[in-house]
C-alpha cells in the first residue's frame, strides 16, 4: 500500500477516534509477500489500558470468529472427508430422534447463510437441561425456504458443534491447533487474561464491565466457545492469517479460500455471499465484519489486505456504526487495485 493510501486510512482512523466512535483502534495494511504498515490511534481503554493500541493489542473479534475458526476448519474437514458441503448437517451431529427441519440444512447453506434457519438467536430462552443444543436447534422449524440469503449466527453455531463431533475434540482445541500451525500465537478463544494489552468491550459507569470475556451473549452461554463468536486476536495475527489466505493455490487453506470466492447467493445488487465471505467489486474484494468493531478485507487478485480492529462497542452499541467510514475507505482502496 502506497504512502498516500496509508495516510488516507490513518486520517480516517484518527477522525473516528476523535469523533468518539471507539476508544482506539489498529489498522494493518499489507501484502501476501509480508509487507506491513501498522496504523494506530486513541487508547486501548480510558480505564484499564490508557496506552496507545498496537498490532499486539488483543481484541474480541466477534463474528470474525466465523472466518478465522469455523470456516477454515470446515474447509479442512471437507478435505479430510469428515464433512461434505451438500449433505445435511444432521449427518455430522450426534444421533437425534424425531423430525429435524433445521437439521436438513446443508453445510454449504450454513456457510453461505442460505439455510432458512431462524435468524434471531436467544439461547437464554432455551432449556439446555432438557436436550443438547444441537437437538434444540435442529428440531426447530425453518423460518424460510433455503436459498435466500439471510445472515444467521446459528448456522455457524451448528457448524462448530458438527466440527467438534466429527473430530471428537472440542472446537477451541481444533482452532488452537490450526492457529499454531499458521503462526497465530496470540489468537485464542476466551476468556483471556485481563491485562492492559487486552481491549475491553463494554463499560458501565466509569469502569470496564466486560474485559477478557466474550461480548456475544449466546457465545457466553455456550462457555465462550462457539462457531460464530468467542475468539480474541491481535492485528498482527490477523495479518499473518491474511497472508496465508492470499498465498494462492500453494496451500490447502489458500485453495479453500479461492474455492470460497465463488458466489453462492446475492445479498443485494452487486454484493454476493461466497462460502463465508462477502464478495464485492466484481469479486475483487472479500471481507467480513465483527459486531465489536472489527473487519478483515482481502483483495485476492492483488494480494493486498487490510485488518481493522477496534472496540467500538465500548462506546455503546450504536457507536460501532460510526466506524463505517474506516471500513469504507479500506474497501475502496483495495477495490481500486
Amino acid at each position: 500500500m502506497n504512502p498516500m493510501e496509508q495516510a488516507a486510512l490513518d486520517e480516517v482512523l484518527r477522525e473516528i477516534v476523535a469523533d468518539g466512535a471507539t476508544p482506539g483502534g489498529v489498522v494493518v495494511c499489507g501484502t501476501a509477500a509480508g509487507e506491513r504498515a501498522v496504523l494506530s490511534a486513541g487508547v486501548v481503554s480510558p480505564f484499564t489500558g490508557p496506552g496507545t493500541p498496537d498490532e499486539h493489542t488483543v481484541y474480541d473479534i466477534a463474528s470474525l470468529t466465523k472466518v478465522t475458526a469455523t470456516w477454515p476448519l470446515v474447509g479442512r474437514a471437507v478435505d479430510e472427508g469428515l464433512l461434505d458441503l451438500d449433505t445435511p448437517v444432521r449427518e455430522f451431529l450426534p444421533p437425534m430422534d424425531g423430525a429435524m427441519p433445521s437439521g436438513e440444512a446443508t453445510v454449504r447453506q450454513l456457510l453461505s447463510h442460505t439455510s432458512g434457519l431462524r435468524a434471531a438467536t436467544r439461547f437464554d430462552l432455551y432449556d439446555l437441561t432438557e436436550r443438547p443444543l444441537h437437538e434444540l436447534i435442529c428440531h426447530e422449524l425453518m423460518e424460510n425456504l433455503p436459498g435466500v440469503h439471510r445472515y444467521i449466527n446459528r448456522g455457524y453455531i451448528l457448524l462448530g458443534l458438527a466440527l467438534a463431533h466429527v473430530h471428537g475434540r472440542p472446537l477451541d482445541e481444533l482452532a488452537t491447533g490450526l492457529w499454531a500451525e499458521l503462526g497465530m500465537t496470540d489468537t485464542a478463544y476466551g476468556p483471556v487474561r485481563q491485562e492492559p494489552r487486552v481491549a475491553p468491550t463494554e463499560r458501565h459507569e466509569g469502569h470496564d464491565r466486560l474485559w477478557g470475556a466474550v461480548h456475544d451473549e449466546n457465545a457466553a452461554i455456550m462457555g465462550g466457545v462457539a462457531g460464530h463468536a468467542g475468539v480474541f486476536a491481535p492485528a498482527a495475527d490477523l495479518a499473518t492469517y491474511a497472508e496465508h489466505l492470499l498465498a494462492g493455490r500453494q496451500t490447502p487453506l489458500g485453495q479453500w479460500f479461492r474455492m470460497s470466492l465463488v458466489p453462492q447467493a446475492e445479498i443485494e445488487p452487486g454484493l454476493q455471499r461466497g462460502l463465508g465471505w462477502i464478495l464485492d467489486a466484481g469479486g475483487t474484494v472479500a471481507y467480513h465484519h465483527g459486531f465489536t468493531g472489527t473487519s478483515l478485507h482481502l483483495a485476492p487478485a492483488t494480494g493486498r489486505y487490510v485488518v481493522i480492529l477496534t472496540n467500538a462497542v465500548h462506546n455503546g452499541a450504536a457507536a460501532r456504526i460510526r466506524i463505517t467510514p474506516l471500513r469504507e475507505r479500506a474497501h475502496k482502496i483495495l477495490a481500486a487495485g
